[in-house]
């Protein structure tokens, strides 16, 4: 079966090539399994609602609690707090208590590169 190679072809309009698999005896192949395939697919779910990437972004440089989140972006406070439940639930935040307060964070290192990552590519 034939496929075309876009990248491939000419910058002047001349016909696509048409790769065979006898051209490329070693196919590309999938890097991680189904598993983890699926968690990224959810994972980027999470990061495709504007309200929650912004919530992250919050926590880009710091950890906060459900009320700052809150008056930072003019909000409720349940609709804060059931959004890092949906982040904390999918490993984007990770949170702590301190007495009545509950911080939020960035999960790990991983997290804060996707989101540093992903906006500054948005950005150029």
């Amino acid at each position: 079966m034939s496929t075309v190679d876009e990248d491939e072809g000419n910058d002047d309009g001349d016909e696509r090539h048409l790769c065979t698999a006898a051209e490329h005896p070693e196919h590309p192949r999938p890097r991680y399994d189904d598993a983890a395939r699926e968690r990224a697919v959810r994972l980027f779910k999470m990061l495709g609602d504007e309200a929650r990437l912004r919530t992250l972004e919050m926590l880009v440089d710091r950890e906060a609690c459900v009320s700052e989140l809150a008056a930072a972006g003019n909000e409720q406070i349940s609709t804060v707090s059931h959004r890092l439940k949906l982040l904390r639930a999918e490993g984007l935040v990770s949170r702590r208590r301190e007495g009545r307060h509950v911080y939020y964070a960035l999960a790990d290192r991983h997290v804060f590169e996707l989101i540093q990552n992903a906006l500054a590519h948005a950005t150029e």
